[in-house]
């Protein structure tokens, strides 16, 4: 099956030694940066990308929607198309989210009415593999019935040219076009719906009220679509299979238990000169009247403004992705695309819905699809602190002003509702990144306030905000199996996952406290520790009955002190998965294995208490060629690096490479799982350039970039910081640092902070293909709470 993103040359050519790729204007198409992104990476094989139309950080979000994997609306499994909407989350997993109010395009048989299709399994059809056009701000494809469909986007409204073939019915008569809208969404979670055609003004307004895809509560959509450049025929309510001309107006409720009511209303017209109907569709969570006032403002002239549109969508594009540039040094341009597309896709989501929340009133900027923390937390958003700090500092203004006026910090949130919460409170991680890394505009005493109420307070109803168990947290010092908690109620399992989380949310608490001068810091400072509680030293670890050799694990712990058990493989790629609704468990989406190597502050001690260096370079070896390590879920990210706090970052370069490009590609299914709001996205980018976070703390792992040189100008400071490889073969046969130097003095710490690019450093790395023992020393490693017992030879 072949997909086209725009792309005019071969996959694998390689590119010219000289060549440097920057995203800023281009002089012709052949240096023009958006080549190199194609939404169309991870929408198959789980990626469950958005693949459509969208501006950075867009609330309006425009593709076609299919029926098979259509959890970012599209998807490129063969599936058939049932609709074209304009709202949608990127990469999520839960249930598929948003696409409310679909239209869909058909003609009628014989054009008579009753021979349309209208619920969504009777009008589906499958689109053409070659017709696919999917590029930054513009989506395109062809169905087999001939019917052709573009789309490209503004902020809050989105602009649609369906081109109808002729055809004509069995008596010679010209077939007239219809389009319908569906007052449903993408997981037919509607509660009620309204839908009202204007036929004389060309307009029809909806409005429904939806459930969130990984979320508690209800949220309500507004939608406003005018429809241009053909005269209309009629128009009127559809309800399940048949539809009528008398009413044109329509409440629907969900229907009865498992019946669930299709419904909605169309519009049919004379079919235009050129075959080509346009639809603006105006969104809005606020009302149909604002929908439309979105439309209008934002698109004012729709039959003229689809080239105009596409184009400032292109632009935004490229000044977003202008403070990178990449100096390719001969790679495959395969490398590129997969560098540049994960660059793009970090920027979808959270989207900004500042005007846009009906909840409260506020001056603050509101983002939503924060979707969730528990992923983004560990490399989007701190490479959005790199590359638009700008942005980051209003979406952390916008956690807080969440926490104003809802009382908790999100640790997920989609919709305008709150997301089930899956660990800890990560938004403190978040905000401990921001502070350690100086983002500006934000009140770091509210901030401080709010990450004290996480580790003070115990909500309510902590599965979806704050943390629970707080009362045992603070009695035992850890998280305990089956635990006897009246305080707040939420699934009570992941006792162990739990339990690291919340150390290290209380190490970022007290980064933040002691930042700011807070003498309680030291009480959080020793909550950091609690994860050593769970610790069991004589605890095996088998794989089919064979013990891995391996002593030493978490281990669930009940009230009472004695230990509980959970096999260390048990949610591991090598055993079932565990999640909130299937198989809880004591660790979540990952095993004990996994997170045996989340202690992201203290990995000296980590080290020790595992046997130290040697050992933990043994196992964390075993654990990435086992099976063991889930590479298609975020807590993997930072094991890959780990060897940087064993004196080894030569093992770290050599991991990266494994994964790049087996799991990550740029291949349709060049995702080993779900996006996650452009997580995915994010460790591939700071992989491939050769620094990666560890979040929370001023910490980047260095490792040597995929490119000959990659360049990143901060946006603020407009300093211009260098990451360059010495030696560079694009053969990825050198891979090893053997000596480096910063601003041209020698360098041997194998991590660097943030100052390198906020002050336009530059960092030069001599390569070749043996390990070497630059980095390897113990003022070489990365900071831990703990002392290094590190040796090496």
């Amino acid at each position: 099956m072949k997909l086209l993103a725009l792309k005019s040359f071969a996959a694998l050519v390689p590119i010219p030694q000289w060549i440097s790729l920057a995203a800023g204007q281009p002089l012709s198409t052949e240096n023009d940066i958006l080549e190199y992104v194609n939404p169309l990476i991870g929408s198959g094989n789980g990626g469950n990308v958005f693949a459509g139309a969208s501006l950075p950080y867009g609330m309006a979000k425009a593709v076609a929607d299919v029926d098979g994997q259509n959890t970012g609306g599209f998807a490129t499994d063969g599936s058939h198309v049932i609709g074209f909407s304009s709202m949608h989350d990127s990469g999520t997993g839960g249930n598929p989210s948003l696409a409310n109010f679909p239209l869909f395009p058909q003609y009628c048989p014989d054009d008579v009415l009753d021979n349309c299709q209208f619920p969504k399994a009777a009008r589906a059809v499958h689109y053409v593999n070659d017709s696919v056009v999917a590029r930054p701000g513009h989506f395109a494809l062809a169905l087999e019935n001939g019917i052709r469909a573009e789309m490209t986007v503004s902020e809050h409204a989105a602009l649609y040219r369906f081109n109808f073939p002729s055809s004509t019915a069995e008596d010679g008569s010209e077939l007239s076009p219809l389009i319908l809208v569906d007052l449903t969404d993408a997981w037919d979670s509607r509660q009620n719906a309204s839908i009202k055609i204007d036929a004389e003004n060309g307009r029809i307004t909806t409005n429904g009220t939806f459930l969130p895809s990984f979320g508690a509560g209800t949220y309500a959509s507004y939608f406003c679509a005018d429809f241009l450049g053909a005269a209309v025929k009629e128009s009127g309510i559809w309800v399940n299979d048949r539809a009528g001309t008398e009413t044109q107006e329509l409440f629907v409720t969900r229907g009865f238990n498992l019946f669930y009511l299709q419904a909605g209303g169309y519009m049919r017209f004379r079919r235009p000169e050129d075959g080509t109907v346009t639809v603006r569709v105006g969104v809005s969570f606020i009302s149909s009247e604002k929908a439309c006032e979105n439309a209008e403002k934002e698109i004012p002239y729709p039959e003229d403004d689809f080239d105009r549109l596409r184009q400032r969508a292109e632009s935004a594009w490229r000044e977003k992705l202008s403070p990178v540039s990449v100096q390719a040094g001969g790679v495959t341009e395969d490398f590129l695309e997969t560098f540049w597309s994960g660059l793009y896709r970090t920027m979808l989501s959270p989207q900004d819905l500042t005007g846009e929340n009906p909840l409260w009133r506020s001056d603050e900027p509101y983002y939503d699809s924060f979707y969730c923390i528990w992923d983004s937390f560990r490399a989007t958003h701190p490479f959005l602190t790199i590359v638009d700090p700008v942005a980051q500092s209003r979406m952390v203004r916008s956690l807080l002003d969440t926490y104003r006026h809802e009382g908790w910090l999100p640790d997920c949130r989609m919709s305008l509702c709150k997301g089930w919460t899956q660990g800890g409170s990560n938004a403190d991680v978040v905000l401990a990144d921001a502070f350690v890394k100086n983002l500006t505009g934000i009140d770091w005493d509210l901030a401080y306030k709010a990450m004290v109420n996480d580790a003070e307070n115990e909500p309510l109803e902590w599965s979806y905000e704050g943390r629970g168990g707080l009362h045992s947290w603070k009695r035992l010092n850890y998280i305990p199996y089956l635990d006897f908690d009246y305080l707040g109620f939420g699934t009570n399992s992941r006792s162990i996952s739990r339990t690291v989380e919340y150390s290290y949310n209380d190490f970022s608490l007290a980064t933040v406290g002691q930042g700011l001068g807070k003498p309680e810091y030291i009480k959080y400072l020793s909550r950091a520790s609690n994860w050593q509680n769970l610790f069991k030293a004589d605890q095996h670890s088998l794989i089919n009955g064979s013990d891995t050799g391996f002593v030493g694990f978490f281990q669930p712990k009940y009230l009472n002190g004695t230990w509980g058990y959970q096999d260390p493989i048990a949610c591991s790629p090598l055993a079932s998965p565990c999640s909130l609704t299937s198989n809880p468990s004591e660790t979540f989406e990952s095993s004990v294995w996994e997170y045996q190597f989340y202690v992201p502050h203290d990995m000296a001690t980590l080290i020790g208490l595992l046997g130290g260096p040697d050992y933990f370079v043994s196992r964390l070896n075993f654990f990435h060629t086992s099976g063991l390590a889930d590479i298609s879920n975020e807590p993997v990210f930072l094991t890959v690096f780990l060897y940087h706090y064993a004196g080894r970052p030569a093992l770290s370069a050599a991991r990266v490479h494994a994964y790049i490009p087996s799991a990550f590609n740029a291949s349709t299914s060049g995702l080993p799982g779900n996006d996650d709001s452009g997580a995915m996205g994010a460790f591939t980018v700071f992989t491939m350039m050769g620094l990666f976070p560890n979040p929370g703390q001023n910490v980047y792992l260095i490792v040597p970039p995929f490119f000959e040189a990659v360049s990143i100008t901060h946006p603020v400071t407009n300093n211009t910081a260098t990451i360059r490889n010495v030696n560079f073969d694009s053969s990825y046969r050198s891979i090893y640092i053997q000596s480096a130097t910063l601003n041209g003095e020698p360098y041997t710490k194998n991590w660097i902070g943030h100052e390198f690019f906020t002050e336009g450093w530059t960092l030069e790395l001599t390569l070749s293909d043996q390990e070497s023992d630059w980095g390897t020393g113990v003022d070489d490693l990365p900071p831990s709470l703990g002392q290094s017992m590190h040796v090496w030879t």
